[in-house]
């Protein structure tokens, strides 16, 4: 086969032991030329050497794209405004870096020519998922190789491979994590993290002091949001990637943003993650507060659910479809009137809110006061509020009988003591000694 007639593949190239050993696999095992394509979603700190790495590899063309920009704007803000965490703490940084990622992957290989793209993920993570499904989804006749799906190893077997044929990586037997990072958090497995009862090596960590080892005295700052999108810190109006960098270094210095996960793996497994997310952390806590003043609670209450179901979308790789969309319509119809400030003191691992208003809050003190003065509630038409509120567990009692009629009165378990007054203080009054 002569060079001209082999077959192109895009690969997703990060520079880690997996792809790095992927270029040579797809190159001398599945005859591909190979184009790598590295997108810059914040944690690319020499694209030279990326490009370097991926040509030593095999690579007949390495290409590097900054998307720092389009991946807040346009996948990461959107999550943030729907408030959505995988179960409940997870941000999602990586599952909201690859759907951007597969979509530059198609493009590229549309420019240059190629029959399939490729990634680097195993068969048990979730990763693989996310690009197969979202490259199905925008480019259907594409094929989609896997090499370490293939080619079943294991990481010890990989840096062998590596250094028996001179690739440039960074993995070693000793320090053999898993990670994988852009600007809205950095993620860690593999190695001493995949027996959750061991406590995580301070090696793990790169963007989080210990909170023990943090300022004492903590930080304050403020945010500024602008239908639900953080524009500004400390009064300052930033740029997207300038603001979340800057989170990042700050919340880092003073311990927050740690997570340490036993997460379920939508291919069934459970699998310990460790996470440092500063920025998205401390974005999330502010954004969560400022709602609380501009969003109506039928409307809180029901966003919570969308937010459920836009963390497994996300976190299953289908951010692409209708469904997903679908809820993004609604979450955006939700962040109109989410304008104001937040203030927030970080201390040794921890946030605590000091502080949130808005010109569009819902929170009106002239209702909520108990002082006299100033106050417009009106507190005659409570009862009658009452009386019709409930009504149906009255009529429910009445005609049904009470529901906990029959069962042992509470009081007759439960140990007491009485006091009693003497009832003829009054009329002995007066009356002198007998």
């Amino acid at each position: 086969m002569t060079e001209s007639s082999r077959p192109r593949c895009v690969l997703a190239f990060s520079g880690g032991l997996d792809t790095t050993v992927a270029v040579h696999w797809l190159t001398r095992s599945r005859g591909f030329e190979v184009v790598t394509l590295s997108a810059d979603l914040g944690d690319t700190s020499d694209p030279e050497l990326l490009q370097r790495r991926a040509l030593g590899a095999g690579a007949v063309a390495a290409h590097v794209v900054d998307a720092k920009q389009l991946f807040l704007t346009n996948f990461v803000w959107p999550t943030l405004q729907a408030g959505a965490l995988y179960q409940g703490v997870y941000p999602l940084a990586t599952a909201l870096g690859r759907p951007l990622i597969a979509r530059l992957l198609v493009e590229v290989a549309r420019e240059v020519g190629a029959s399939a793209v490729a990634h680097g993920c195993t068969a048990k993570g979730n990763d693989q998922v996310r690009f197969d499904v979202a490259v199905g989804a925008l480019a259907p006749g594409m094929e989609v190789v896997a090499p370490l799906r293939e080619w079943r190893t294991g990481r010890s077997e990989e840096i062998v491979y590596a250094a028996e044929h001179h690739l440039d990586v960074t993995a070693t037997g000793e320090s053999p994590y898993s990670i994988d990072a852009n600007l809205w958090g950095r993620s860690v497995e593999t190695g001493v993290l995949e027996d959750p009862w061991i406590e995580p090596p301070r090696d793990a960590f790169a963007w989080t002091s210990d909170p023990g080892d943090a300022p004492s005295s903590g930080t304050e700052l403020e945010l500024g949001f602008e239908r639900g999108i953080p524009t500004r810190l400390d009064g300052e109006e930033l740029d997207p990637v300038v603001l979340v960098t800057r989170l990042n270094q700050l919340a880092g210095e003073h311990g927050v943003g740690r997570i340490d996960h036993v997460e379920d793996r939508l291919v069934g497994i459970k699998s310990r993650e460790l996470y440092e997310a500063p920025a998205a952390v401390v974005l999330d806590t502010a954004h969560r507060a400022l709602e609380s003043l501009t969003i109506s609670r039928d409307v809180l209450r029901f966003k919570r659910l969308v937010a459920d179901e836009w963390a497994q979308l996300t976190y299953d790789g289908l951010w692409f479809s209708a469904l997903r969309q679908s809820l993004g319509t609604f979450v955006a119809s939700t962040q109109q009137f989410v304008d104001g400030d937040v203030r927030l003191r970080l201390r040794q691992g921890s946030i605590q809110l000091l502080g949130r208003r808005s010109a569009r809050s819902l929170y009106r003190r002239d209702l909520a006061t108990y002082e006299l003065a100033g106050d417009n509630f009106q507190h005659e038409v409570a009862a009658g509020f009452l009386t019709i509120f409930g009504l149906p567990l009255r009529t429910q009692a009445a005609v049904q009988g009470n529901l906990w009629e029959g069962s042992r009165p509470l009081l007759a378990s439960m140990p007491r003591r009485i006091a009693e007054g003497r009832t003829d203080l009054a009329a002995s009054e007066g009356a002198g000694p007998h």
